[in-house]
């Protein structure tokens, strides 16, 4: 049977936080693609998947990559199913937008403080460690992997209201970078996606764009239009979550092999200029 050009099929696939957003659009290509997915998340109920006879196999696991012995334990059902582990893709993650200080009300409730400062970083840094060093032991092992980090382009630019959220998605790049590094002699690439505004999902909540645009000074509505009007984006859209999807399938597969320590910003051309 010819290959596929990805020729991704077979390969065991691991997306964290992939029940909903770009995580799931990512899992489902991996399936369309032939690939077995292992789709991690926090939600109670597995999500529905478009499964057909090409499909590769899919394993729902429910996990917090803040818990170290949680995600160990999620490595080992992997292996007991599949064998091995070939692609991690370091998706889970969180935002809570929130003032550095809030010029309005002082410690009012969009203020960043210490709980929400700490539950960012424990999903975005510490997640993302915990889930890459478990995997990258066994890739190890093998001596091939590719570990792909879901960064932002907020991590690359900064953004207004989001700062504790973009300072958590450059670390992620920094991960990206160091750990290439440190990877790429024993066989295993690392490299990272910073995707830019995207049509909206489910994550899109309205309580995210309360918060949101209160800590901008402009109303749910203008927030919505400047989603909607993309005037910062040369190619004048928001981004597909299927577009993502596809770059992080490439990346992940050998048509990508000399990629390596680098964040590739899936954003339209938009930029700070």
């Amino acid at each position: 049977m010819p290959k596929s050009w990805l020729n991704i099929e077979q390969k065991t696939v691991i997306v964290t936080g992939g029940a909903s957003g770009i995580g799931k659009a990512v899992a489902q290509e991996f399936l369309n693609n032939g690939s077995n997915v292992v789709v991690c998340d926090m939600s109670v109920n597995a999500p529905e998947f478009e499964l057909n006879d090409n499909s590769g196999k899919l394993l729902y696991q429910r996990i917090d990559v803040t818990d170290f012995e949680s995600v160990k334990a999620m490595i080992l059902n992997t292996k007991e199913s599949f064998g091995k582990i070939d692609i991690l893709v370091n998706n889970a993650g969180i935002n809570i937008p929130r003032l550095l200080v809030d010029p309005k009300e002082a410690n009012g409730k969009y203020e960043l403080d210490e709980a929400v400062f700490d539950k960012i970083v424990n999903v975005n840094v510490k997640g993302v460690f915990f889930c890459a060093q478990a995997a990258a032991r066994e890739m190890l092992q093998q001596g091939s992997g590719v570990i792909i980090n879901m960064s932002s382009e907020s991590g690359l630019e900064g953004s207004e209201g989001q700062s504790i959220y973009a300072a958590t998605k450059n670390a992620v790049n920094s991960f990206t970078r160091s750990w290439a590094k440190e990877l790429g002699k024993l066989g295993i690439r690392v490299v990272g996606v910073a995707p830019g505004i995207l049509e909206a999902t489910g994550l899109r909540t309205l309580d995210y764009e309360t918060a949101l645009s209160y800590t901008r000074g402009i109303t749910i509505d203008n927030l919505r239009a400047g989603y909607a009007k993309t005037s910062t984006t040369p190619l004048g859209r928001s981004g597909k979550l299927s577009e993502v999807a596809d770059l992080v399938c490439y990346l992940a597969s050998e048509r990508a092999s000399y990629i390596h320590g680098v964040t590739y910003n899936i954003a339209g051309g938009k930029t700070r200029g």
